[in-house]
């Protein structure tokens, strides 16, 4: 790995030095090697693929739970593999061409997950909704992001919430509920604590979640989850969406798996993944973290069942 500072915890080695890691993943020689996979042959695997051949080779309804974090549609490298902005109308086909494949590939009632900025959202929340039933939108503001001098900085991003079932789905709210201070504490009239108790760290309670999250720490360079990738996010969020939408020994599938974040998440939360990336450098970093796990498994901001506030 490269030389730096001892605080810095940021996974960043070579393709050269993560070769041992690579050799864990799953890679083909040649298409016909993907016709009518198996299960068991991806199943908990980082798959060193491109996703949109692999993806109509996959087993039917093999996912409870699919997260799709897709190239946004900037122009960004992604350590020698650039992705260029596109008209409009031509990332809208490549968005429907993406959905089409994995749309098949989630069980009846199972959920899909989509993260976008707020540009993109405006073509790829109509395409899901024409596809599939949303049942919202979650904005997450990022603390990060420049600033310009004609616009407002842009520091939210928008995750799309949709079920193949408009009715019957998984939904674990007290798995996803927030630690809220509590500025004005009530009693009733016996003198007992009103839905809040007095903690370590001050008097709380818990809350349901909105579709707004202000609690999100971006990966940066002392959190032993971070990585170069350009566009990681963090495993407080992946684990709010797979706690709420797949119960432990269910399977999470992410077929734009950049670092690994959505593998390691399910890893730590007890289900199982399927996890396509095309970058082999990026697939040698996710084995390095999901071999981390082994030695520990905490999630940053997720604390003995609870989501605590940014940096916390």
């Amino acid at each position: 790995m490269k030389t730096k500072s001892k605080l810095n915890k940021t996974i960043d080695f070579s393709l050269e030095e993560g070769k041992k890691y690579l050799e864990k993943c799953v890679q083909f020689a040649s298409l016909e090697e993907t016709t009518s996979l198996s299960l068991n042959k991806i199943l908990d695997k980082t798959i060193n693929a491109d996703t949109f051949s692999l993806l109509p080779q996959l087993p039917k309804e093999c996912a409870d739970l699919i997260i799709v974090d897709p190239p946004y549609n900037l122009t960004k490298n992604y350590h020698g593999k650039t992705f260029k902005a596109t008209a409009a109308t031509e990332y809208e086909a490549y968005t429907r061409k993406w959905l089409s494949l994995v749309i098949p590939l989630l069980k009846p009632t199972g959920t899909l997950y989509v993260c976008c900025d707020w540009k993109s959202s405006l073509l790829i929340g109509p395409l899901i909704d024409e596809m599939l039933n949303v049942q919202n939108r979650i904005t997450w503001q990022r603390e990060k992001g420049r600033g310009t001098a004609k616009n407002w900085k842009n520091s939210m991003e928008d995750i799309w919430f949709a079920t193949k079932n408009k009715e019957i789905y998984t939904f674990n709210l007290d798995a996803v509920k927030v630690v809220k201070k509590v500025i004005a504490p009530y009693r009733d009239k016996n003198g007992n604590a009103k839905d809040w108790k007095n903690t370590a760290t001050g008097n709380e309670r818990l809350t349901c979640p909105s579709n707004f999250w202000d609690d999100i720490t971006i990966p940066f360079w002392s959190m032993a989850e971070n990585t170069a990738h350009p566009t990681q996010k963090s495993e407080k969020l992946l684990a709010k969406l797979i706690l709420a939408s797949s119960n432990k020994g269910d399977t999470v599938l992410d077929p734009f798996a950049g670092s690994g974040s959505t593998a390691v998440t399910a890893k730590k939360l007890n289900r199982h993944y399927i996890s396509i990336e095309q970058n082999p450098l990026y697939c040698a970093w996710s084995e390095y973290r999901l071999e981390q796990t082994n030695k520990n498994s905490t999630i940053q901001g997720l604390e003995d069942g609870v989501f605590r506030a940014r940096n916390t």
